[in-house]
């Protein structure tokens, strides 16, 4: 399969009217999104909310040790590989979040607290304490919108009237949460649309054995899942989010690995027809 091509969303991106306000990203900086544009006319839309720990020079390193930017406070390990394999062997697009989910959480409402995360998994984030309202919707403005607004029009770009894309989010977990292991090596998470959740966990679970969480070690019904609930639920798209372990994607060997294991899950499950239609209700 050729390689995917990828192109950037300026980083000066904003809403109208917004053009003259300060920037947190400076032009020499990468775009607030990675963009990879399908090869086929498969309808099909993968979005990564945490594939990075990038931070913006002028947010320097949040107060954080550069240790914690290893681990699963920061990003999710693995998913951004992982999200462009899938692009390469489904011939699918892509939106990757471009900076770390500690700037601000793109999976996230931005009135939730969590948005701006003044503490993760027990460790503190000066930077984020006593945010003004200016400094939130600067990063809002400069990362979290240009990221929702590339979601949209890869959405709408294949949408017509007798079609809707079938919209899948990759994350990883970590292996240990407060000292318990998770024994799940992916998840699928999903909510009141069961079109696409139950048929990939079959295939998962008959292809390869694969031990699967039905909503673990997280569940799409929870309020912390602002992309699904944004722009898939509203649309009436048939989606799911996929949650890996990240021992196991913590390399590109694993990460090949785990994408031909979805990959060809996914390939069977998309032929069902019913999973291009918008749902009423």
């Amino acid at each position: 399969t050729a390689p995917p091509r990828v192109t950037k969303v300026s980083a000066r991106m904003a809403v109208s009217n917004e053009q003259a306000l300060p920037t947190l990203l400076a032009p020499d900086e990468p775009a607030p999104c990675e963009i990879i544009e399908a090869q086929t006319d498969r309808p099909l839309l993968l979005a990564c909310d945490h594939a990075s720990r990038r931070i913006p020079r002028s947010l320097g390193d949040l107060g954080v040790s550069h240790e914690c930017f290893d681990t699963h406070i920061a990003w999710d390990i693995g998913a951004g590989a992982v999200t462009r394999l899938l692009c390469e062997r489904l011939g699918c697009g892509a939106v990757l979040g471009n900076f770390s989910r500690l700037v601000v959480d793109l999976n996230r409402d931005l009135e939730d607290p969590t948005a701006f995360p003044a503490i993760s998994d027990g460790v503190l984030v000066p930077g984020n304490l006593s945010l003004t309202v200016e400094a939130r919707a600067e990063r809002a403005r400069s990362v979290f919108k240009p990221y929702h607004e590339a979601l949209n029009r890869l959405k709408l770009s294949l949408s017509s009237i007798n079609q809707r894309p079938v919209m899948i989010c990759i994350h990883s977990f970590t292996p240990y949460l407060h000292g318990l292991f998770r024994p799940w090596e992916v998840g699928v998470l999903w909510d009141k649309d069961a079109r696409l959740p139950l048929p990939l966990m079959a295939a998962l679970r008959a292809s390869s054995g694969v031990c699967v969480g039905d909503n673990m070690p997280y569940s799409g019904r929870h309020d912390a899942d602002f992309t699904m609930d944004h722009h898939a639920e509203p649309a009436g798209l048939a989606h799911a989010g996929i949650e890996i372990r990240q021992d196991l994607i913590s390399d590109p060997q694993g990460q090949g690995r785990w994408a031909q294991t979805i990959a060809e899950a996914l390939e069977l499950v998309l032929k069902r027809e019913d999973l291009y239609r918008s749902r009423v209700g």
